[in-house]
């Protein structure tokens, strides 16, 4: 999580609760499709990712984001553009998430995919792994 100040995106975990709302309320209708499309991107994105429990991140900008629950790090290689390297399980979660809601936004007529991509690349670019994030989607 990010240090508090006026300008500083703050992600806070989303309670168990509160978590069968979060899917709906952020995606609607193409939900599913989104959950499918981060998983899916995950698994392409790394061989030791093999499935799991994810944990859910609500943005203090309004954004959001999931990332598998683990401590170990995960190797990522990115095809597209030749980026290799490790990341945390948070930053690899928010790697997946801004490849497949880059991808949906352009298949997709719902315009919240495309705005959930910004407002996690704005979380993005303070992150303690911005550097590795951004080269992984550039």
């Amino acid at each position: 999580m990010n240090s508090i100040d006026s300008q500083t995106i703050v992600a806070c975990e989303v309670t168990e609760c509160e978590r069968m709302q979060m899917l709906p309320k952020h995606f609607g209708r193409d939900m599913l499709t989104v959950e499918y499309a981060i998983f899916a991107v995950m698994h392409k994105l790394s061989q030791r990712y093999t499935g799991g429990y994810w944990t859910y991140f609500e943005l203090s900008n309004g954004g959001f984001y999931m990332s598998p629950q683990s401590d170990n790090r995960f190797p990522v290689n990115v095809d597209g553009n030749g980026f290799e390297g490790e990341m945390s399980a948070d930053a690899a979660g928010i790697t997946a998430c801004l490849f497949a809601l880059s991808h949906m936004s352009f298949q997709t007529n719902n315009e919240k995919i495309a705005e959930h991509y910004h407002l996690l690349r704005e979380f993005a670019l303070d992150h303690a792994e911005a550097s590795a994030i951004l080269a992984a989607i550039d």
